[in-house]
């Protein structure tokens, strides 16, 4: 009897174990508006620690909104999170996705894994993507694969490509302006005080896309900073302009049609870096665009105060937190700081 006691507790940490190595981490749902439905968040860039931002979102979303939330992870095969990895462990969680919010930066899964994002994807289900998910994915020429198109998903999908960066990463931060045409928008409930760290992108959305909000480039990094006043050339076109005149779209919505005849409601922000989310109004604006995806009413001023503390990492390459397991970010517990980066030998 003891035996089989034994034996049984063992095979349970065992799975246990393995659960906690598969690259997700799921937050249960709190009674709310949301209650029966499930949202997957994708982390994997390299640079804006998407990581650290989505698991903040599911979070609110599922104990502020009532949501059942997955974020899946790239990992290391020691069960760390690892963003430059591109893999996506877990990704059969997408078979049961609702929603879709992705912070993703040049992916290039395995067949097997990327399946999972297009069956949902063909599914009509409401897509959120977050900065550099206009460049979501990068099959390269010598890849073999069948979802080469998806190289494309930015444009064909969110609306705009990649194109350049416009204001400066770490020297010119961006202030949120709501197109004037988008302020009864009920998207825009209860939205004020965009700000974001990061640099605006050059981005011009299909014409079937709705601007909800344009970035302002500052010359500096508060959000007291007066707006930049120089000239630059767009790289769509080389022509010139001021970089504020006219500011480039930051956040947009349409309704897409997929090959498979399916509609989805889109949003698409090119702010979203994790330090972008400390930003009430943009982490509102993202709660919001969950509600309007899945046609339900958009709450007049949703709730979208952290449920534990949030204190991100800044962003850049490489500089993410080593060490840290999908596990590290349950509910009530703060991320630690992760281990040390190791040098380079010379």
């Amino acid at each position: 009897m003891i035996r089989s006691i034994c034996l049984y507790a063992l095979c349970l940490f065992a799975l246990t174990t393995a659960v906690r190595g598969e690259g997700w981490i799921t937050y249960e749902a709190k009674d709310g508006p949301g209650r029966g439905k499930h949202i997957v968040l994708v982390a994997g860039d390299e640079e804006y620690r998407s990581e650290e931002g989505l698991p903040m979102l599911g979070k609110i979303l599922s104990q502020r909104h009532g949501f059942t939330c997955t974020v899946l992870f790239p990992m290391d095969s020691d069960g760390t999170i690892n963003p430059d990895r591109s893999h996506l462990p877990g990704a059969a969680q997408l078979d049961s996705a609702d929603a879709i919010i992705i912070g993703l930066r040049f992916r290039h899964w395995p067949d097997d894994q990327m399946k999972h994002f297009v069956d949902a994807y063909q599914r009509g289900i409401p897509i959120v993507g977050l900065r550099t998910s206009t460049h979501a994915f990068q099959y390269r020429r010598d890849h073999e694969t069948v979802y080469r198109e998806y190289n494309r998903f930015g444009e064909n999908v969110l609306g705009e490509e990649w194109i350049s960066h416009w204001g400066p990463n770490h020297r010119g931060a961006t202030r949120g302006v709501i197109e004037p045409s988008a302020k009864g928008d009920p998207l825009m409930r209860g939205v004020t005080d965009i700000f974001g760290d990061s640099g605006a992108y050059e981005a011009h959305p299909t014409p079937d896309s709705k601007i909800l909000v344009r970035g302002q480039v500052l010359k500096g990094m508060k959000p007291t900073d007066p707006p930049a006043d120089y000239r630059k050339k767009r790289r769509s076109d080389n022509q010139e302009q001021g970089i504020n005149d006219p500011m480039m779209p930051v956040a947009w919505a349409r309704t897409h049609t997929n090959p498979a005849g399916k509609q989805s409601r889109v949003f698409c922000t090119t702010m979203g870096a994790a330090t972008d989310l400390k930003s009430e109004g943009l982490r509102r604006l993202i709660v919001n665009a969950v509600y309007w995806g899945f046609g339900m009413e958009v709450p007049s001023n949703a709730d979208v105060r952290y449920v534990d503390a949030y204190e991100p990492s800044d962003y850049s390459f490489k500089g993410y937190r080593r060490g840290i397991k999908p596990a590290d970010h349950a509910l009530g517990k703060t991320l630690p700081a992760g281990q040390p980066v190791t040098p380079r030998n010379k």
